[in-house]
């Protein structure tokens, strides 16, 4: 499989390069050359196979022979190896609860992937290889725990000061070994853009060679198909036609659902469900891409004013509204709305929401107002227990803690302190 730059076609690399480039030499992302369709009979019977051997049928093109078969079906065994259950809430409305993994987020599914990838592909090397990510909450923890400890790889991990939970910030500060935190004063869209800057110094490539765990690398990207095939092969036999609503900022989780669509799994259609940052919603009603200022929410992980994974969706669908709008729709949600939605459905079906998911929900209960026949399926992408700090104090009370997470809270945070300036990022990587 070749990958080129959606900046640039004629730049094409391998799942290799994709994935320890990170980003292309031009800034574009990486976008697959072919879009590989899986048989129908596949589909059909993904009831007969194991969540392991679906993983492996779903990303074995876009790798192809550069990991041999058994490496790579380590490598989605390994990421594959908590449960992904459907949960009925209410009506035609089911949670796909993505918050099993070691670090109760979904973001665990592209962390682990990549991880075993680079893992793979450094083997060899006696250079280490420095992962730069920024988080707006939960891929930091995701991303320190799938690399905390992989041979030949230095982990550092942007995130914006005070915009992330205490549990977040635990999980991503408290590692150590080959993990570092830098707090950045800013916003998420600060840390994001001074990740892309260092990407494209050659001067610190030369001596500090990176790579990126955001979303914009494929092999965290690619990945996050896995679920929507798995919340399909359990809902298939009695709900064959679904809609699918998921909690967007960066747009790289939704991305990948309409990548598994494109690939052949049989979709109704997506909701994109946004806070108040509103830059896709407004894109679909006026066809004007314009990223205004990020503002913080209850949905942190969500506060982005220019998610960088659009630029995918739009590839999908040819740079085309009108075709994307047959496929896709866009809403977004106040934290007014937010914390109703969650004292609602506590109340009502005694299920908890985290602030991620009370919007997905609130953006399916909206479109299946147009499509009753339907039935829905949010994205609940994060554990409640990650928002405790700042959920509606009727609801605190009932937020359970998993047992592994609670050691967490006595752990000192280490961290290191930086301007949103690109000076001082690159000074402490060369330090």
């Amino acid at each position: 499989m070749q990958y080129f730059s959606l900046q640039n076609k004629q730049h094409r690399v391998n799942f290799e390069t994709a994935v320890v480039q990170g980003l292309a030499p031009d800034r574009g992302l990486y976008f697959p050359e072919t879009i590989p369709t899986l048989s129908k009979d596949f589909i059909q019977q993904l009831h007969q196979y194991t969540d392991q051997e679906i993983g492996y049928q779903v990303i074995q093109s876009f790798v192809g022979d550069e990991i041999p078969e058994e490496a790579l079906k380590k490598i989605v065994a390994d990421t594959l190896h908590f449960p992904f259950p459907v949960q009925k809430v209410s009506g035609q409305s089911y949670a796909l609860e993505l918050f099993h993994g070691p670090t109760l987020a979904f973001k665990d599914v592209g962390a682990r992937f990549m991880a075993g990838c680079l893992g793979y592909f450094r083997r060899n090397s006696k250079e280490p290889v420095t992962v730069l990510v920024a988080t707006s909450g939960d891929t930091g923890g995701a991303v320190a725990s799938g690399f905390y400890n992989v041979p030949g790889v230095e982990v550092v991990i942007l995130y914006p000061s005070r915009k992330v939970s205490t549990l977040q910030e635990k999980q991503l500060t408290t590692l150590g070994g080959n993990i570092r935190a830098l707090e950045i004063q800013g916003t998420f869209d600060d840390c994001q853009q001074l990740v892309k800057t260092a990407f494209l110094d050659k001067e610190l490539q030369a001596r500090r060679p990176l790579t990126s765990a955001n979303s914009i690398n494929v092999a965290r990207w690619l990945p996050q198909m896995f679920y929507y095939f798995l919340a399909y092969k359990q809902m298939k036999a009695a709900h064959p036609r679904l809609v699918f609503s998921v909690p967007s900022g960066n747009f790289g989780n939704i991305c990948a659902g309409l990548m598994a669509a494109a690939t052949g799994l049989p979709v109704a259609h997506f909701v994109a469900a946004t806070n108040i940052n509103d830059t896709v919603p407004r894109f679909m009603e006026s066809g004007k891409y314009e990223p205004a200022k990020a503002f913080a929410t209850l949905s942190n992980a969500m506060d982005v004013a220019d998610p960088s994974n659009f630029v995918r969706v739009l590839a999908l669908f040819g740079n085309s509204l009108p075709a994307l709008q047959e496929k896709f729709t866009a809403y977004s949600f106040s934290d007014k709305d937010t914390i109703q939605a969650m004292e609602q459905v506590w109340k009502e079906h005694h299920y908890m929401l985290d602030p991620h998911g009370a919007v997905g929900f609130l953006g399916l209960q909206q479109y299946l107002e147009t499509a009753p026949e339907l039935t829905g399926v949010f994205l609940e992408t994060a554990h409640p227990v990650k928002f405790e700090d700042t959920a509606p104090e009727t609801l605190r009370e009932n937020i359970a803690t998993p047992a592994r997470v609670m050691t967490l809270y006595d752990k000192e945070k280490t961290a290191t302190l930086l301007q949103p300036d690109y000076t001082a990022l690159k000074n402490w990587l060369l330090r």
